[in-house]
């Protein structure tokens, strides 16, 4: 699968710094690695419905990243799965009369056209489930081989599923050892987010599908001794992680919504599969965005749609600094003023920047430098730019940097680290 086209990234004088991000486990800083590979995983979109800016929230977060990582002078293998077959997908397609995998393609094309309007910079490998299938199947089978997975030999509620595959947790003694929650919060999130802790057949209720057997009506693949069906949603991460990154993986992120059952559960897999106890350094996960009272969410309809905003005349960069005003790990609500903010805040950064002179930027390019290596604090980073555009403002007639360290690199800076085309 191809991804989306990729941004010119100004390169900057100097070197970035070591980035540290808050482990979502325990909520400490820690540090990345200072220099060698990058890798990150991060998960991506099952195609059912347009991106909205709780999606995309979570894709610019960890831009921030690679483009902190890059700067930093390493060298950065991002990978981001799309889940192209799965229960919500089937189901859209069901309800409104389209092929599955029309739609599938049409809502990943339309996610490709988000992402480069915001500029955010593509993952090295853009990885469909369907195309990972038979690397899918090897692992289940080797799970099955080892004893850390079990088939289900009780029907579902549907009198279908015999011969299903469910990774047997019991057998992983740091099973969701990394999420910091508690027995009762596992149980509880297991149930909210896709997971069937009361399926007939299974040895515990967390126990996760790993190849759910053919169904009428369902697409299917050759499995070999699996049989015809399809993959579970935590093996396909955790097997094109391994595959296209290798271990461990320096960075697994996503929406903190993801924390259990999905990574938590894909990390055990890879842990089964090869016997590293830590497959996954770091996990770092981003907040969640509200729209009206509630958690922005497909099943509740109350999305604010990027394509849309773009249609109507919004500008990309207005749109990307909305979300930069928040840290990535922060939960929030949007509202239509802060896009008014936002679209204010581009205009007097670009008559800035563009401008013949202005005040030196040199420390501006340091502070942001800075900002970023705490924790993707774009927040400080925004009002580190205030600053230096209020001093151009208030300068205007008197500054006399000129525009190669004044507002030729500010806005070299903003281009390269925070993504914002002036």
């Amino acid at each position: 699968m191809h991804s989306w086209s990729a941004p010119d990234v100004p390169v900057l004088p100097g070197r970035g710094q070591e980035i540290r991000l808050t482990e979502s486990g325990t909520g400490e800083l820690v540090g990345t690695a200072a220099q060698g590979l990058a890798t990150l995983y991060v998960c991506g979109i099952t195609p059912y419905d347009s991106t909205h800016l709780g999606h995309a929230n979570t894709y610019l977060g960890f831009d921030l990243l690679v483009r902190a990582w890059r700067d930093a002078g390493r060298e950065v293998r991002y990978v981001q799965n799309v889940t192209d077959v799965d229960d919500p997908l089937l189901e859209r397609a069901a309800d409104t009369g389209v092929d599955w995998r029309d739609l599938a393609a049409e809502q990943t094309q339309l996610f490709r056209g988000d992402m480069t309007a915001l500029r955010v910079v593509p993952p090295d490998h853009y990885v469909g489930a369907v195309e990972s299938i038979p690397v899918v199947v090897d692992a289940v089978a080797a799970l099955l081989a080892s004893g850390a997975a079990y088939r289900i030999t009780e029907a579902d509620a549907g009198g279908h599923g015999v011969g299903d595959v469910y990774a047997d947790v019991a057998a992983d003694h740091l099973f969701a050892t990394e999420t910091g929650l508690t027995a009762a919060q596992m149980a509880e999130f297991f149930a909210e987010r896709g997971g069937d802790p009361d399926r007939p057949g299974k040895r515990q209720a967390l126990d996760p599908l790993l190849w759910r057997t053919a169904r009428p009506g369902e697409p299917s693949w050759d499995g070999g001794t699996l049989g015809q069906g399809r993959p579970g949603w935590h093996i396909e991460c955790a097997t094109i992680a391994s595959e296209y990154l290798g271990l461990p993986v320096e960075v697994q992120g996503g929406g903190s919504d993801l924390v259990f059952p999905h990574h938590a559960c894909s990390e055990s897999h890879l842990r089964m599969l090869t016997g590293r106890e830590r497959p996954v350094t770091v996990h770092a996960h981003g907040g969640m965005v509200a729209y009206a009272g509630s958690k922005m969410s497909k099943s509740l309809g109350n999305l604010v749609l990027v394509s849309q905003l773009t249609a109507s005349g919004v500008d990309p960069m207005a749109v990307r600094l909305v979300m930069l005003a928040h840290h990535y790990r922060e939960n929030w609500e949007y509202t239509g003023a802060q896009l008014r903010t936002a679209s204010e805040r581009l205009a007097r950064w670009r008559r800035a920047m563009t401008a013949e002179h202005g005040p030196d930027a040199t420390g501006l390019l340091e502070e942001v430098r800075t900002a970023l290596a705490r924790d993707l604090d774009a927040p400080a980073a925004l009002h580190a730019v205030d600053a230096w555009v209020a001093a151009a403002e208030h300068d205007a007639g008197t500054a006399r940097a000129d525009a190669d360290r004044g507002p030729a690199l500010a806005a070299r800076t903003v281009d390269a680290l925070l993504g914002i085309a002036v």
